[in-house]
């Protein structure tokens, strides 16, 4: 086991404790503390609007079992030493704030944490879904409105929820940073600047010691909003998915380099895509950590899609971005970013022909096959990507 370090922002680097430069590169542990439909083969609606459905069909009390089952299951501390061994040293945590508003679910935050200490690996915990909804898609656990930003009463949550978190780990040198709000989309983006300004008071409060990891605008896109950080130990994080067409593989078909959506995307279209980013950063001085960036994976040569991650890959190193790729595992499908492991059997809790898809058969399917379905998210039940895993292997 390796010491870590506090980590602090230093200009636009980030350095340890020795004032040595740390380069942050990892994956991300989607799906596992906040659910997400496509990961399961299903379709993407709230976790909470799941768990509903799953409740009405099973009960209340089988809900609980099933989700204790799946979080003990889908990711383990074995999961965090086959990160460590593919070279990474950093993890990103996605969480839904649901998680941390009842005392025992603290228990799978300080577990994560517990593991990636271990291991030597730092965290970043990446509250995913805030109260009310950050924006309106299922990925903030939303029901089609982003209310976060209308009530205030879900703004005074989700600052207490952050004062509870900084109390807690104020002092852990495994946690790389607090990721504020994934992803967030207000219809002024005039609110959002306001909001980090509030976060960081609440935060600063109790916790002076941590990175905190300030996403852009529209879905992690829109920097220039922010302006220049006011807090000396703050970065700034963006999401690379352009062209999504592409990468989520929304237009069959679609190869890299080619002409994607009337244009042609190659390495240096690509450039001209992030270079933007990396001169705010230069001007700011602040670190730009990639939070989020992958493909839809189809095939190692066909597509390109390797090829299409490798130039992005190329650009995060000339200009020094920190990254964590989403993300670790998932059910294998054809659209949105996959994992590194992927689940390939078509059980019939996956159902890829239909006529219900994914998660949607949990509803019917848990009780009477409870064991083979819980033991169908261990990562020893899913393919290591080699292709994926290897090209990730040589910038981690």
């Amino acid at each position: 086991m390796s010491k870590l370090s506090l980590l602090r922002v230093k200009g636009k680097d980030i350095v340890n404790e020795s004032g040595k430069k740390v380069y942050l590169r990892g994956v991300n542990l989607g799906a596992w503390l906040l659910m997400e439909g496509y990961f399961l083969n299903g379709r993407n609606f709230g976790e909470h609007i799941f768990k509903r459905e799953f409740a009405r069909h099973n009960g209340q009390k089988e809900l609980q079992n099933f989700t204790r089952a799946y979080r003990k299951n889908f990711i383990t501390s074995q999961d965090i030493k086959r990160i460590k061994k593919l070279g990474a040293n950093c993890v990103r945590l996605p969480f839904n704030y649901r998680l941390i508003t009842k005392d025992k679910a603290w228990n799978y935050l300080d577990q994560a944490i517990k593991w990636c200490r271990k291991e030597g690996l730092y965290c970043i915990l990446d509250m995913h879904a805030a109260p009310g909804a950050q924006n309106i898609d299922w990925h903030s656990d939303s029901d089609g409105r982003a209310l976060f930003w209308k009530d205030r009463k879900f703004q005074r949550q989700y600052f207490a929820l952050w004062r509870k978190i900084a109390f807690r780990y104020k002092n852990e040198a495994a946690i790389a940073g607090y990721d504020v709000i994934n992803e967030p989309v207000p219809k002024n983006p005039k609110l959002l600047p306001q909001l980090y300004q509030r976060t960081i008071r609440a935060i600063r409060k109790i916790d002076q010691k941590h990175i905190l990891f300030l996403e852009a605008d529209h879905y992690g896109q829109r920097l220039k909003v922010l302006g220049r950080p006011k807090d000396k130990n703050t970065a700034y994080s963006i999401h690379v998915y352009q062209p999504l067409n592409f990468t989520f593989n929304f237009q069959p078909h679609l190869r890299y380099p080619g002409m994607i959506d009337g244009k042609r995307w190659d390495k240096a279209q690509l450039r001209k895509y992030i270079a933007p980013y990396q001169a705010l950063a230069e001007k700011w001085q602040v670190p730009i950590l990639v939070g989020e960036f992958g493909v839809n994976y189809r095939s190692p040569k066909y597509s390109g899609e390797l090829r299409y991650l490798k130039d992005v890959l190329e650009c995060f190193k000339q200009f020094g971005f920190h990254w964590t790729y989403w993300s670790y595992k998932a059910v294998a499908n054809v659209f949105y970013p996959d994992g590194i492991w992927q689940y390939l059997p078509d059980q019939p809790w996956i159902k890829r022909e239909g006529p219900i898809l994914g998660w949607e058969n949990f509803y019917k399917l848990w009780k009477p096959l409870k064991k083979q379905i819980s033991a169908s998210w261990k990562t020893a039940k899913f393919s290591k990507n080699k292709h994926l895993s290897n090209l990730l292997g040589k910038y981690f």
